[in-house]
């Protein structure tokens, strides 16, 4: 998976070469052209057998926790290692940075089209869902690095099918796509373990995809990006004060409105307007793919009797005609939608509130009209063929003939 993502950002994002590829990944021309050929990442990658340094690592975080600086040969001595040394060096080789001294943060200039830093705000307002219910959705904000243009929209949950349409909502409203985006360890994104960034397989096939960096920020580093930090800050002071919302499509229609002024506002670090540098920071930005990206909902499911599926908290109701045949659900930000064999099924707007079922009265109506018919023509079950037995056969046995009977 890594090495597709990287061999398309390395084409899309660099313009290098298949032959250029090879060389600086050590791999075949033909894995190269493969990957390139290919806009969906591989299905499967084999998980590793573990190692026989599990057992002590614990202890070695003990150790390094209260003393990181201890020499690895200490640290084998302390923990009674009598095995191989590579396997052990390794190790603490992985493990140490994660308790050294956080390095101060220092100031960063950006170029053109480079990066945009994301996060995630969770507004502390109570915004109507429907059905009585209130919550807190989070919100998903990406600001631009170079021009420091803020793109934000309210998405139903913190789940990587939301949040990777809520980064395809934002990054089509642009038109282009910067070339690294920079993360915290937000579970639906990736972690950091054994001292090493790993994106999720989701989000490592959506970067996949637009050819484009996700770079991890280490834990308890907020100062990696603290540009989208600041921008969180400036919507809860600037744009939240006094406002009222009738549900998430409101909050967002007023969230783009007041962005557009916003992006016009004097920025005192820059010493112009973010919408002034705007347009060079959007030509260096890579273009948007030639497919559209996976992102929401996806999954396949065979249809219970009471043709329904479920998203998210939610039951949607579903045609009845093909209970019992495998169909498929996507959803967005917006709609659920269910298809069978290619051909819609049933189509909802997407409930942000929980635990409720949402039924299609078209849906209710040809379910009642199959029951009904069903009960008209109820299914008989076949008469089993019996043999029926000439009664003379028993006269014949007991020795009786028709004269002695008369």
């Amino acid at each position: 998976m890594e090495d597709w993502a990287e061999i398309r950002r390395l084409h899309r994002a660099e313009g290098l070469s298949i032959k250029a590829i090879t060389r600086r990944l050590r791999i075949s021309r033909n894995t190269v052209r493969k990957a390139l050929s290919s806009h969906e990442p591989p299905r499967y990658v084999r998980a590793g057998g573990g190692s026989i340094v599990d057992a002590v690592e614990p202890q070695i975080r003990a150790l390094l926790s209260e003393f990181p600086d201890m020499p690895t040969s200490v640290i084998m001595e302390r923990v009674g290692w009598g095995r191989g040394k590579t396997v052990f060096f390794e190790r603490v080789q992985r493990l140490r940075p994660l308790y050294r001294p956080p390095d101060p943060a220092s100031r960063t200039e950006y170029q053109p089209g480079e990066l945009a830093q994301c996060d995630l705000w969770f507004p502390p307002v109570d915004i109507p869902l429907g059905y009585e219910q209130v919550g807190r959705p989070p919100v998903l904000v990406l600001v631009s690095g170079y021009s420091r243009v803020i793109a934000a929209v309210m998405v139903p949950s913190r789940q990587a099918g939301d949040l990777l349409a809520g980064h395809w909502r934002l990054l089509s409203g642009w038109g282009r796509v910067p070339k690294v985006l920079v993360w915290d360890n937000e579970a639906a994104i990736g972690s950091w373990r054994g001292g090493k960034p790993q994106l999720t397989e989701t989000m490592a096939a959506f970067r996949g995809t637009l050819g484009i960096k996700v770079i991890q920020c280490r834990p308890g580093d907020p100062e990696a990006k603290g540009l989208v930090e600041r921008a969180n800050g400036y919507l809860a002071t600037s744009f939240l004060p006094g406002r009222s919302f009738a549900g998430p499509a409101d909050f967002n229609t007023q969230l783009a409105d007041w962005l557009q002024r916003a992006n016009q506002r004097h920025h005192r670090r820059l010493g112009c307007r973010p919408s002034q540098r705007w347009a060079a920071d959007r030509a260096a930005m890579l273009a948007l793919p030639p497919v559209t990206p996976t992102v929401g909902w996806q999954q396949a499911v065979r249809l219970p009797r009471d043709h329904y599926v479920h998203v998210d908290g939610n039951d949607y109701s579903a045609h009845p005609s093909v209970i019992g045949r495998r169909v498929q659900v996507t959803a967005d930000l917006e709609q659920v939608v269910v298809t069978c064999d290619g051909a819609e099924v049933a189509r909802h707007a997407r409930c942000w509130a929980k635990q409720h079922s949402l039924t299609d009265p078209a849906h209710a109506a040809a379910a009642a009209q199959l029951r009904q018919a069903r009960r008209l023509s109820p299914v008989r079950p076949a008469e089993a063929a019996v043999e029926h037995r000439c009664l003379a056969d028993y006269d014949r046995l007991l020795g009786l003939d028709d004269e002695e009977i008369a």
